[in-house]
């Protein structure tokens, strides 16, 4: 699978989701990082247009900013490009232990490490609909609404993993 494809799945087809658990780990890592590379590069225009509107009012700081510019944005960006993967990993991680949990549930037969291949799918459309939703509404609920959200699409992939066998008497 390429990325469009993995893409594609992440966001509307939990049997591909589930099947991605027997793809190689360095496909699913590619696929993360050029996603965390897409978030942070958004992240970084939005701190750039929002540094130089609030820097605008100040004319000491937009002097101060232009002169340290070639280290400020590399600096910026790295900070933000580590804290983001950081964080998806932790989160991909995470709802790894909640699949866990669903695959005890529905007594499916399955690993953490092809769990953790089916949450970094299942968390991709959750992600960026919180990123659009930050831009548009602020509710307190959203964090909660979100990982509801992921939590079902990893449910719905979880569902397409293969049966526990009967047990032998």
């Amino acid at each position: 699978m390429n990325i469009y494809q993995l893409l594609k799945a992440s966001i509307m087809e939990p049997k591909k989701q589930a099947a991605v658990r027997i793809l190689p780990i360095g496909k699913i890592m590619r696929f993360v990082f050029l996603f965390i590379l897409l978030l942070a590069i958004v992240a970084f225009i939005e701190f750039i247009s929002g540094l130089n509107t609030v820097s605008g009012e100040l004319d000491g700081l937009l002097l101060y900013i232009e002169e340290i510019e070639w280290l400020l944005y590399p600096l910026a960006f790295l900070l933000l490009f580590v804290t983001t993967t950081l964080y998806h990993f932790i989160k991909i991680s995470l709802f790894a232990w909640v699949g866990m949990a669903f695959l005890k549930l529905m007594k499916r037969r399955g690993e953490y490490r092809h769990l953790w291949r089916t949450a970094a799918l299942s968390v991709t459309f959750p992600t960026l609909l919180s990123f659009a939703a930050g831009y548009f509404v602020e509710n307190e609920w959203l964090p909660m609404l979100i990982t509801l959200s992921a939590s079902a699409y990893l449910y719905l992939a979880v569902r397409y993993y293969p049966k526990m066998p009967p047990q032998r008497k």
